[in-house]
């Protein structure tokens, strides 16, 4: 399964952003409708964090407490796409964004519970 991030960019400050995560590959239909999907983030010199997960089904999701009433994860099982829309945007949500594939139906903050990881896509906000 290869996971492919998109819809990065360089925005000003209160900008928005929407990031689409889609999957490719053997099984990948299957783990973008059965997987709990996260979103995770790293900026320069810092580990990586976790931003957002959801279930399956789309019906339970985490938020940071960092995003908490800015970004909005969500899926699409049909088009097997996972997507972050970001609002509000502070230059301190500068980051390579990366999208990945929980072991279980339910997201989690711990990264070591995601086993597919996709290729990141890099955001940056200007001030």
């Amino acid at each position: 399964v290869q996971l492919q991030a998109s819809g990065g960019g360089l925005v000003q400050a209160g900008g928005s952003l929407r990031l689409s995560c889609v999957a490719s590959g053997r099984a990948s239909g299957r783990i973008l409708s059965n997987n709990g999907m996260g979103w995770f983030r790293q900026a320069p010199g810092k580990e990586r964090e976790f931003v957002a997960g959801v279930s399956w089904n789309g019906a339970s999701t985490i938020d940071a407490d960092s995003v908490k009433g800015r970004f909005t994860i969500s899926r699409d099982r049909v088009k097997n796409t996972v997507y972050l829309q970001m609002s509000s945007l502070k230059p301190e949500d500068t980051a390579v964004y990366y999208c990945a594939a929980s072991r279980t139906s339910y997201s989690s903050t711990d990264y070591s519970q995601y086993v597919y990881w996709g290729k990141g896509t890099l955001v940056t906000v200007s001030s």
